[in-house]
């Protein structure tokens, strides 16, 4: 998902918004000891506590196939197999060669579509200071002081920080659609307030306000598309996050435009900035709610009808078993606590598997920001220099589509390859880029070809992490979190997230000062490196998987069959 950073910078930061067998030594990270491991490896056989209303089979090994089972390997948007709509009719339209498109995913997509209406907002608000801030800063009283250039950005990181730690919570009282639309109120408010700005104060207000609702935004997006999307679609549609991301991004370069002759255009693109909180303000009221918070808050016969109108008739039934096994295990109240990362009296292994996840979504921000995403983009514009592209509206419109094209690719591959090998595959890829670049300056044999290496991995860097590090981050962290704690795990891992953005930020100039540009780009490619580790022996696979099927075969709280 996502960053931006307190340097003043000529290219914007793109959004941060895999399928090997399980490997056994993940293990140890999501049950209580390694012999219980060994007993019941993730994904096998699972049972629920007897109920009086729903049953969950102890005796016979759960069917949770793999996608390869449901579809062939043309993906889940083509395939030769037949889906029903939401009234049991046939979703696939016959194609030349009796080929069928699969629109199993067109029932949820409107609704994936508003709450990414929030994403393309985040990712305006990223790219709009960045053309006019010499404007803003000249009218404003605060020009060539760079230290009050960088207070306007990280205002809106610590905005950010604050959202984050707070929507879990409003999340998980109010639901996914009133929160969206509480959250709207500080997104309009903050832009109006940042464009009508006659001073500094002013300006700040309007900004830490905007940050606020960001904050939130990115924390709720990814955990309301994971849980309305249909299991076999969740990795696509929720890749739309990315897209509406890097839409915003372009979207406000463009709109910036005109600010380069006037002075004052600076105010009109913030005026634009709260219009798309409008439309996500009216399209959350015809939204639907998440099905699994429906059926926490006891609304089980709403939560029935938004997996039939969105899932399938077929279903209903599978889902509806799944979401109060889920329940009866981890209670039925709507609120969890931050202790509940550490401390859950009622179950030791429930406890231990909070945390792991909590660890596993902290560290994989950590290492995202640290890769360097940020300081690539911002050093990209003296790269484009040096090969003559002066102009900083045209290098951030390449770095803007290239992290677009990279998205599109994502929304393709996510659902076919699964989150980790696409997360090892991105990070190696940035890695190697990173590499290319250190070569380039370092060992310069034609001064040419050195200044076209850098272009080239500089934008592979870019398109790579937009393929994996990028949504598969923000994706994987509310797959792999409990029912119960989704919402303040990604509370956590988002504010993680923006502390390492503001230091990264914060720093990098300096570094690459003191030591100069290879080292600091070597590095990063270390650091790519290492995440393309983790990736590897610490993320499992949840492609094909629904999140009660996750959460029951790695919380070892849930009774298993031959117990």
């Amino acid at each position: 998902m996502r960053s931006t950073s307190v340097l003043r910078q000529p290219v914007v930061p793109v959004p941060a918004i895999l399928t090997p067998p399980f490997n056994p030594k993940l293990c140890p990270l999501f049950t209580a000891t390694s012999a219980a491991c060994n007993k019941h490896p993730p994904f096998h056989s699972f049972s629920a506590p007897p109920p009086e209303k729903f049953r969950v089979p102890a005796t016979k090994k759960p069917n949770f196939p793999e996608l390869d089972s449901q579809e062939d390997e043309k993906g889940p948007l083509l395939s030769s197999n037949h889906n029903e709509d939401v009234n049991g009719t046939s979703t696939s339209i016959q194609e030349n060669g009796g080929e069928k498109v699969d629109l199993g995913w067109l029932p949820a997509f409107p609704h994936v579509l508003i709450a990414s209406m929030s994403n393309f907002l985040f990712g305006y608000h990223i790219g709009v200071m960045n053309g006019p801030i010499v404007s803003v800063a000249q009218e404003l009283g605060f020009e060539g002081n760079s230290i009050l250039e960088g207070l306007v950005v990280s205002i809106f990181i610590a905005g950010a920080f604050v959202g984050s730690i707070c929507s879990g919570s409003i999340a998980d009282k109010l639901g996914c659609r009133r929160t969206f639309q509480i959250d709207t109120v500080p997104l309009i408010l903050g832009a109006l307030i940042s464009a009508q700005a006659h001073s500094l104060d002013e300006l700040l207000l309007g900004r830490f306000l905007v940050g606020l609702g960001i904050g939130v935004t990115t924390v709720l997006v990814p955990i309301y598309i994971s849980e309305v999307a249909p299991t076999k679609y969740r990795g696509s549609l929720g890749t739309l996050c990315q897209i509406g991301t890097c839409l915003g991004i372009i979207a406000s370069l463009f709109l910036g435009l005109p600010s380069e002759s006037d002075p004052h255009w600076w105010r009109m693109i913030l005026y634009i900035a709260s219009i798309p909180g409008f439309v996500v303000t009216i399209g959350m009221q015809f939204a639907v709610e998440s099905p699994r918070w429906l059926c926490k808050a006891g609304r089980v016969d709403d939560a029935r009808k938004v997996v039939h109108d969105l899932w399938g008739p077929s279903e209903v039934n599978k889902a509806m078993e799944e979401f109060q096994t889920v329940i009866r295990n981890d209670g039925d109240d709507l609120q969890s606590g931050w202790l509940e990362l550490l401390e859950e009296p009622h179950s030791r292994e429930a406890n231990f598997f909070n945390g792991a996840v909590a660890f596993i979504g902290g560290a994989l921000f950590v290492l995202q920001q640290f890769a360097g995403i940020n300081g690539v983009l911002y050093f990209s514009s003296l790269t484009f220099k040096d090969v003559g592209i002066t102009s900083g509206a045209l290098a951030s419109l390449y770095v803007g589509l290239t992290n677009f094209a990279g998205a599109l690719c994502a929304l393709y591959l996510i659902d076919r390859l699964g989150r980790q090998r696409l997360l090892t595959g991105s990070y190696l890829g940035m890695a190697v880029s990173m590499f290319v670049i250190v070569y380039a300056i370092s060992f310069p044999v034609d001064e040419e070809l050195s200044h076209n290496l850098s272009i080239m991995g500089t934008l592979l860097y870019i398109f790579t992490f937009a393929i994996g590090a990028g949504p598969a981050t923000g994706l994987i962290i509310p797959e792999l979190s409990s029912s119960r704690t989704r919402g303040r795990i990604m509370g956590f891992s988002f504010s993680v997230h923006w502390v390492c953005n503001f230091l990264v930020g914060l720093f990098f100039l300096e570094l690459v000062e003191r030591l100069g540009v290879a080292p600091v780009y070597a590095t990063f490619g270390a650091v790519s490196l290492l995440a393309a580790t983790f990736a590897y022996f610490f993320i499992v696979e949840t492609k094909g998987r629904s999140l009660e099927e996750i959460e029951m075969s790695l919380n070892s709280s849930f009774p298993r069959g031959d117990e």
